[in-house]
């Protein structure tokens, strides 16, 4: 629980522009792979690339930590490669 907290309170204390990207980006896609839009392709694609912008924020923002920043740019790596294959 006390790493939860540290989380948002670190989030929290970020810049504007860092907020919005990040919670535009993960409810994007949330919204984007729920199953209102699951027959349309077009926006699982949006999702994945929502995801990927979600993961390279991340890992831009860890980018002192080696191991973390490679595992965020390896995940949005998969997220693009799986749009690229939904096409």
């Amino acid at each position: 629980m006390q790493r939860i907290k540290l989380t948002i309170l670190q989030f929290l204390q970020e810049p504007l522009w860092f907020k919005i990207l990040i919670s535009a980006s993960l409810l994007l896609s949330i919204v984007f792979s729920s199953s209102l839009f699951s027959n349309n392709i077009v926006f699982q694609v949006y999702s994945k690339l929502a995801a990927a912008i979600f993961f390279c924020t991340y890992g831009f923002k860890f980018r002192k930590n080696l191991k973390i920043a490679l595992i965020f740019f390896t995940l949005a790596g998969i997220c693009i490669l799986l749009s690229i294959l939904a096409q």
